[in-house]
């Protein structure tokens, strides 16, 4: 069931969300031309930083936490873009009339992770260039729809792999329930995609992007790319701005033509409303018995001779054998499933990365106690005993 509401698609063109050069039904690696033709790159200095979508002809929906006013005069905007350093003969660059991004947008955690460009001049609509349409207040999207991502970003975690070609990848939707096992401190107003076995994600460079689902013959953006704990980690979803959440907002701040906004509803029970954190006893189960047994043996003899008297004192202390064994056994029980993403991660924006996500610095080893069994309290006493000694024939 699709509903075009009076503010949309009808009041600016004849339709929104139409891809008439798209006719994926699977999920690739790198797009056809002119497939997402909302496909924004927003670039600086010559490179890409972050991602957007057209969603009429003058605006662009972005994230927030990928620009600020003071990139209003070093932003260039492409559309219709397919590669960052081929000819593209079907795309237009523009820069920026204006920037207004949320205004309770949360660093910390992204909350209200949303930004509206506006261009210096409208854009002429192509096969190439169309805008997106919006999903409407009250829009539903149960667990399992079917999505695509795309963008410009990198192709592997942990690496510079940044794709010179407009990436696509196909995601279904991971209900809120579910998503607060990995994310506890999520609200309603994100979505979440994603594989449980991870291997398909948004990654660094693609912040900003859109989430869309086809109903029909019409494409509908539930979300726009904010964060996650890494790219493409099992059981570890991406989280989007939820485009539904913000119809209000969007419409107030957008002048002249109004996108286009459209009601989504999923059909069926959602099994998100059933969805309930497993809290496995986590094996890895480090147990290793670590039994560490230094044999300390000191058995010196000491001869000390005193050339003036008569008789030759031969003292012989023998200090045996120490032998501590000490044995440590520690048992770690892991229970992941909850963590704490203090620092919005998916933040692929040009100043930081998708995620300090990962740091194997940070991760401390079980053997590294710090524990040293070897005791040197034997060898003081020797010491002194030795120098008792050395006196008392000193004396005689």
């Amino acid at each position: 069931m699709m509903i075009l509401l009076s503010g949309g698609c009808h009041s600016q063109l004849p339709v929104c969300g139409r891809a008439s050069l798209n006719t994926r039904i699977v999920g690739g690696e790198t797009a056809s031309p002119g497939s997402w033709p909302w496909a924004v790159s927003l670039n600086s200095e010559d490179r890409p930083f972050c991602a957007g979508s057209l969603i009429n002809n003058q605006w662009v929906l972005t994230a927030a936490h990928c620009i600020s006013g003071d990139d209003l005069l070093t932003t260039t905007v492409f559309l219709g873009r397919q590669s960052q350093s081929d000819l593209n003969f079907e795309e237009v660059s523009t820069t920026l009339e204006r920037i207004v991004c949320h205004p309770l947008h949360q660093t910390l955690t992204n909350e209200n992770d949303i930004c509206l460009l506006k261009l210096s001049a409208p854009v002429e609509f192509t096969d190439y260039i169309q805008p997106v349409c919006l999903a409407s207040a009250g829009s539903t999207f149960h667990s399992g729809v079917s999505s695509w991502v795309t963008g410009f970003g990198d192709t592997k975690a942990d690496s510079s792999s940044r794709s010179d070609t407009l990436q696509e990848v196909n995601l279904p939707i991971i209900g809120n329930n579910e998503c607060k096992c990995t994310y506890p401190f999520i609200k309603d107003n994100v979505i979440c995609a994603g594989v449980k076995e991870g291997g398909k994600d948004a990654c660094k460079g693609d912040s900003g992007g859109p989430l869309v689902t086809k109903q029909g013959i019409v494409w509908i953006q539930s979300g726009i790319v904010s964060f996650g704990d890494g790219c493409a980690e099992p059981m570890t979803p991406g989280v989007y701005a939820r485009v539904s959440e913000y119809q209000e907002w969007i419409t107030n701040i957008i002048d002249g033509s109004k996108p286009g906004f459209v009601t989504y509803t999923s059909s069926g029970v959602d099994s998100n409303l059933t969805a309930t954190c497993s809290t496995p006893t986590t094996t890895p189960t480090a147990t290793p018995t670590t039994t560490m047994t230094p044999t300390t043996t000191a058995t010196p003899t000491t001869t000390t001779t005193t050339p003036t008297a008569t008789a030759t004192t031969t003292t012989t202390p023998t200090t045996t054998t120490t032998t501590p064994t000490t044995t440590t056994t520690p048992t770690t029980t892991m229970t992941p499933t909850t963590k704490t993403n203090t620092t919005a991660c998916k933040t692929h924006s040009k100043l930081t990365s998708k995620c300090p996500h990962k740091d194997h610095k940070s991760i401390n080893s079980i053997f590294d106690s710090g524990v040293n069994v070897i005791h040197f309290s034997h060898f003081t006493s020797l010491c002194l005993l030795v120098i008792s000694l050395y006196v008392l024939v000193g004396e005689t």
